[in-house]
């Protein structure tokens, strides 16, 4: 290829394999899906995948929504003790966590709650007010992150997969600000792109499965140095790769909600990330 036909001369290009070699090696983790509850054993086994994350020693871990089963439907005290189980069970992680998030951790959507959307914590406030930010951006070793809030609530009180526009812009701006060399990581709970909505039944309402207005995110992206979008949601293990990006779901630490592995095909577990330079490689460990 002609590097100088995209504006790219030699000095560019030499300058970008320096920059390359100055990031370091390391290992994150994308652990997604626990739907934390006492049931089950589901915190037992939530603790039990803490150890095993700490074995891989990743500079950090990336939590992928859902962290907790079911705020969306529970009234407020049992969602604040969801919350807290997960808070003390993530106490476990000898590396920084940076959450995302997800559909159930959305407080009272659900009518069946009986909770007002005028009570305290509504909807995303009190994952705001317990666990932190709906979207954010950080940076490590030259390595730019962004977690996404794929959630949208809905009038009739159900949620579909969206980033609203006050975040389009934000990203917009977080983007532009990391610059077009930089290599870039986004997280989003809700897929962006997944091939699974054609192996679903039909009673699923596919709003609910990817976001609506991934089109214009992933517009955006293509404008960047994105290399991986990891995705949890489906609970399946699924890989995709499109104008240079790869789009990473990575399973479940829940599975089937507890009750084995999703579809009986996709085993429990999570994901682990080894970056060197400008690549990013993928790869799944059973929990």
């Amino acid at each position: 290829m002609d590097m100088t036909r995209r504006g790219l001369g030699v000095a560019a290009l030499g300058a970008g394999v320096a920059l390359a070699q100055k990031r370091a090696k390391f290992r994150f983790v994308h652990v997604t899906d626990l739907h934390i509850q006492p049931e089950l054993r589901a915190a037992e086994r939530c603790l039990g995948c803490m150890g095993l994350i700490n074995r891989e020693k990743p500079a950090f871990v990336i939590a992928g929504g859902d962290l907790v089963f079911d705020a969306l439907a529970v009234p407020k005290d049992r969602a604040r003790m969801l919350f807290q189980l997960y808070q003390e069970t993530v106490k476990r992680l000898e590396a920084p966590l940076h959450n995302t998030l997800g559909n159930h951790d959305v407080f009272g959507l659900y009518e069946k709650s009986g909770v007002s959307p005028g009570e305290v914590g509504y909807g995303k406030k009190m994952y705001e007010d317990r666990i932190g930010r709906r979207y954010y951006s950080f940076t490590y070793s030259g390595w730019h992150f962004v977690v996404l809030d794929s959630i949208g609530m809905t009038p009739e009180r159900t949620y579909i997969g969206e980033v609203d526009e006050a975040q389009l812009e934000w990203l917009k701006r977080d983007l532009e600000a990391a610059g077009k060399g930089t290599p870039v990581v986004v997280v989003t709970h809700v897929p962006l792109s997944t091939g699974v909505v054609q192996w679903m039944r039909p009673k699923h309402d596919r709003r609910m499965i990817v976001v609506q207005n991934a089109a214009d995110v992933l517009e955006l992206l293509a404008q960047y140095n994105v290399k991986m979008v990891l995705q949890g949601h489906t609970h399946v293990i699924e890989t995709l790769q499109y104008r240079g990006i790869q789009f990473v779901t990575s399973g479940s630490v829940a599975g089937e909600s507890w009750k084995g592995p999703k579809w009986g095909q996709h085993a429990e577990g999570f994901g682990v990330l080894d970056v060197e330079g400008d690549e990013i490689r993928w790869s799944y460990r059973l929990a």
